[in-house]
């Protein structure tokens, strides 16, 4: 996050510092949430390739701290308000210890409307990353490579030192949701990119497998392409529900997307393991050709009807409901995940231009980074005189 060279074009940049968040990308996740509830329930998360912090900064704030953000926070806040206008709040207020505090010393009374947090207990909350992370409250942070066998007896314990078995690590601490916003270094060839976002979400899947309790979530980035329901198709052989969401504060004008995966539930007698991960040196067995008797070749062909219903739209239907009931998903046909788009029409567009008042202040990042990988490039860019050397004559000219 720099200071000021996307505050004229991007809304939810400049919110995010406003806020208090390290990236915008925490409204993707406060977003996923409003629309699948993915925190109810939850007392143990791992976030991988957490840098710089902003998903666990919101595990933080909204396990934790127990703040709400989004359409809850409002409902609350008016809620609250209704409750205080309608004459049900004064002893509300007073029963949660509120008291009447002087406005501006003038000798007013007004009483502190403000929420109360409701926290929960027993909250554990892993960041992995290879990259330097600032402490958050509440969060373990850990430099680890998601895809070594060693950093699940690492994380496991992180998550619950205390009954933390090394004879089984299995066992000793299964976690509810897994969440992933990593996302390689894009290079501008789709195909590429999108192939390398495959194997690193190829990535926090196993570990996923290996740490899931039965019913557990798993949440990660996707780049779209053309053979991107292949991989929702092997989601859902673990998975109950697996769709896609495109959050709003995501760019329209952006390939990525976030899988939304419900209800893990492992085929029987699947052991998940990083030292071998799900499907390597699998043969597939070649698929047996049956010829075709004579009762298939007396089935009739499927005919193709249409019928225009009363409002105007045109219903067609390819072929018998006996047959489409037969066909789905054994009869070869692909499975298509639910695509859904998240968060509020009155929010902001992230592609739109948005007017900034003229008095307005360039605001500093939330949290800058601790060791960013250019960090060498910048100091030897500053020792050659800047860009193509534009300031070195200027540096010689004051030293002179």
């Amino acid at each position: 996050m720099g200071k000021s060279s996307k505050d004229k074009r991007d809304a939810y940049y400049r919110l995010a510092k406003e806020e208090g968040w390290r990236a915008r990308s925490a409204y993707k996740l406060l977003q996923l949430d409003e629309e699948f509830n993915l925190f109810e329930g939850v007392t143990r998360v791992v976030d991988l390739c957490a840098a710089p912090g902003s998903w666990s900064q919101v595990l933080s704030r909204v396990l934790i701290k127990g703040e709400k953000f989004g359409r809850a926070g409002w409902q609350d806040k008016q809620k609250n308000m209704r409750d205080y206008v309608l004459g049900g709040g004064e002893k509300k207020e007073m029963e949660e210890g509120k008291e009447e505090v002087d406005v501006e010393g003038e000798g007013e009374k007004k009483v502190d409307s403000t929420p109360k947090l409701t926290p929960r207990e027993g909250i554990r909350i892993v960041a992995i990353d290879l990259q330097p992370m600032s402490p958050l409250e509440g969060v373990t942070t850990m430099r680890a490579d998601i895809t070594h066998p060693s950093t699940i007896p690492l994380m496991l314990k992180a998550l619950d030192p205390d009954t933390y078995s090394p004879s089984s690590p299995l066992n000793s601490s299964p976690v509810d949701l897994v969440i992933s916003d990593g996302a390689p270094d894009v290079t501008g060839l789709h195909d590429l990119d999108i192939y390398v976002q495959s194997q690193l979400l190829w990535a926090a899947l196993n570990l996923a497998l290996c740490v899931l309790k039965p019913g557990g979530k798993f949440v990660a980035k996707i780049f779209r392409g053309k053979d991107v329901d292949l991989l929702f198709a092997q989601l859902k052989i673990v998975f109950e529900r697996v769709r896609v969401a495109k959050p709003r504060s995501s760019r329209a004008s952006s390939i990525e997307a976030f899988v939304v995966c419900e209800g893990f539930c492992p085929p029987e007698g699947f052991m998940a393991s990083l030292e071998r991960p799900l499907g390597a040196g699998t043969v597939l067995p070649e698929p047996v050709r049956e010829e075709s008797t004579s009762s298939d070749a007396k089935k009739p062909e499927k005919k193709v009807t249409s019928r225009v219903r009363e409002d105007g739209a045109i219903e067609i239907d390819l072929g018998d409901e006996t047959d489409d009931e037969d066909d789905v998903e054994e009869g070869g046909r692909r499975w298509i995940a639910p695509f859904l788009a998240c968060g509020d029409l009155s929010a902001y567009d992230s592609d739109a231009t948005y007017h900034l008042p003229k008095d307005r202040v360039s605001l500093d990042p939330v949290q800058p980074p601790t060791a960013p990988p250019y960090k060498r490039a910048l100091e030897m860019r500053k020792l050659a005189g800047g860009a193509y050397g534009k300031t070195k004559g200027r540096a010689e000219k004051a030293a002179s």
